[in-house]
């Protein structure tokens, strides 16, 4: 069996030579072969980690702007914020996290479009919002674990797009559009929690209510019976 820790090494050093030359190939093949060289990394051990060459490192990018936002959140002290504003500042700690490889970005965002890839992508923003979700110590196990990723996810996905065509100091821009789409979401969550407490509208709401209580989050316990529709009952977020 590979040893993980040389497997990610190898990963790592791939990618760190790949980055000077995706603003000009992208995930290619080409980059691929030019970051084997720089790297000084036998072709087999490489195409043994990345099979997929190009595309597999422009995941592997992916996954390190996850990991560096993770690792920036664990230090930022958002617990004194409102729950609204810690998704903000967890969306903008992201991509501030890659802000260095923007090029690099438009190139796996192009990427990921094509048809063939667009699975893959799709996974990749879901990971993102789920790494999101998973930092601020979302404890959902039933189907607002969904919902919530699902709902960030498009959020996260419309930003990432905004901001790379977005040439306003300090991306000043693109933190506007993202406190308008979060502020879309919120006006929909408070729209439910109306209907669930409006005598007329709460039986259209109890029987999504009693769907997402039958769903189980991956990887977590059986979710308990969630309160009925019109109770103040909901998925326990902070809705300031």
């Amino acid at each position: 069996m590979q040893d993980p820790t040389s497997h990610d090494t190898t990963v790592e050093a791939l990618l760190d030579a790949a980055l000077a030359h995706v603003p000009f190939d992208g995930w290619s093949a080409r980059t691929f072969r030019a970051a084997v060289a720089d790297a000084g990394i036998a072709p087999a051990l490489a195409r043994a980690v990345l099979p997929r060459g190009g595309v597999d490192l422009a995941a592997a990018f992916h996954r390190r702007g996850d990991r560096l936002m993770a690792a920036r959140l664990a230090d930022a002290g958002l617990s004194g914020l409102r729950f609204r504003d810690r998704i903000a500042a967890a969306v903008r700690i992201r991509l501030e996290a890659v802000a260095d490889h923007r090029e690099a970005v438009r190139r796996a965002a192009a990427l990921f479009a094509l048809p063939h890839l667009a699975p893959e992508g799709a996974r990749a923003v879901w990971g993102t919002a789920d790494a999101i979700w998973t930092a601020l110590g979302d404890a959902s196990a039933d189907g607002a674990w969904y919902t919530k990723r699902a709902t960030l996810a498009a959020v996260y996905g419309a930003t990432v797009l905004y901001w790379l065509g977005d040439e306003s100091p300090g991306s000043e821009a693109t933190w506007a559009f993202l406190d308008r789409r979060i502020a879309d979401v919120m006006r929909i969550e408070e729209a439910k929690g109306a209907a669930r407490r409006n005598p007329l509208m709460r039986p259209l709401a109890a029987v999504p209510d009693w769907l997402l209580g039958r769903i189980r989050a991956p990887g977590r316990p059986a979710p308990a019976p969630r309160p009925a529709a019109g109770d103040g009952g909901g998925d326990g977020a902070d809705r300031r």
